[in-house]
C-alpha cells in the first residue's frame, strides 16, 4: 500500500521542530538515499551545472530547477523541492533559496557559524557536513543522506544556544569515490552569499 504524500511531508516535518528549542544549534536525522536518487546524483556529477539554484515561493522553484537539471536526473527535483517544503514548515519563511551544488575541492575547510537564521542541508553523494561543539577536538560528520538543520548568527536567541561550528568536509586526503559531494542547501531568500557562494557546508 502506497503511503499518501501528505503523511509523507509530516513524517518528515516532524522531527526537526527539535531546531527550534532554545538551547539547539543543530539537528540531524539519518535518512537513506533511496536506489533512485543515487543514480539521479551520480547522473548529475556527470552531467549536471556546477550550480542549480532556484529562489522565491515553492510554487516558483520546480519550473525554474527542471531547464537546467539533466532529464535522468531530475527525480532529485521532487527530493529537494519536498525538503524545501520541511524546512518552510520548520522555519516559518515563505521565500526560500535552494541550491544544488558540486564540491570537488577542501572549500571551507575551516569551522565556523553561518550568517543565516537556519539553514537545512543535505549530501546526495559523499560526505555530509562536519560539526564539533569544543573547538574542533571531537568532529562529527553526518552521513550521505542525512537532513541536517544548522542554526546560524541570525536566528533569535542565537548567542544562547549551543555553540555549534560545522565545515564541508576536507576531500583531498579520502578514497577518490568521496572526493566529490552533491550538497544541496536551503535556506530563506535573502539569506547570505546569494548567487555568490558564501561559506559552502
Amino acid at each position: 500500500m502506497s503511503v499518501c504524500p501528505t503523511r509523507r511531508r509530516l513524517e518528515r516535518q516532524l522531527p526537526f521542530g527539535g531546531i527550534l528549542s532554545a538551547h539547539r544549534s543543530l539537528e540531524m536525522h539519518r535518512m537513506d538515499v533511496s536506489p533512485g536518487l543515487r543514480a539521479a546524483a551520480s547522473t548529475y556529477l556527470v552531467t549536471g551545472p556546477r550550480l542549480l539554484m532556484a529562489k522565491g515561493a515553492l510554487s516558483e522553484m520546480a519550473a525554474q530547477l527542471a531547464p537546467h537539471c539533466p532529464e535522468s536526473a531530475r527525480l532529485l527535483i521532487p527530493d529537494m523541492l519536498e525538503l524545501a517544503e520541511v524546512y518552510s514548515a520548520v522555519s516559518g519563511h515563505r521565500n526560500l533559496r535552494v541550491r544544488l551544488e558540486k564540491i570537488t575541492t577542501d572549500s571551507c575547510r575551516k569551522f565556523h557559524v553561518d550568517c543565516v537564521d537556519l539553514r537545512l542541508l543535505r549530501a546526495y553523494a559523499g560526505p555530509g557536513v562536519q560539526w564539533t561543539a569544543d573547538e574542533g577536538q571531537t568532529v562529527q560528520e553526518a552521513p550521505t543522506g542525512a537532513v541536517v538543520f544548522l542554526k546560524g548568527k541570525h536566528f533569535p536567541g542565537w548567542d544562547e544556544a549551543e555553540k555549534i561550528l560545522h565545515r564541508s568536509p576536507p576531500l583531498s586526503f579520502r578514497p577518490v569515490p568521496e572526493r566529490v559531494r552533491l550538497l544541496l542547501t536551503i535556506d530563506e531568500a535573502n539569506a547570505c552569499g546569494d548567487a555568490a557562494f558564501d561559506m559552502v557546508a
